[in-house]
């Protein structure tokens, strides 16, 4: 299989990035399918960080990654409260 041919035209990165653990993700730079993924990982390493307090910037918009958002903030057991 060519090189050409190996390219994932969903993806625009083509390899795994780091990303800086601080109290504030923004969610704008993420595809809406890894917003859930994404955000499960960065509150298990915020944790492991002993980040008590977070912000998830989501956007406005229709509200898909909002509820994206507070599904996984409500199933998260170590999470106390969101607004």
């Amino acid at each position: 299989m060519s090189e050409a041919e190996n390219i994932d035209l969903d993806n625009p990165f083509s390899e795994p990035f780091e990303l800086e653990i601080t109290d504030t993700l923004d969610l704008h730079a993420f595809a809406p399918r890894d917003v859930k993924l994404v955000v499960e990982t960065y509150l298990t390493e915020a944790r492991k960080k002993n980040i008590k307090v977070v912000r998830l910037i989501h956007g406005k918009g229709i509200g898909v990654q909002r509820e994206t958002v507070r599904k996984v903030l409500a199933e998260t057991d170590f999470v106390k409260s969101f607004r």
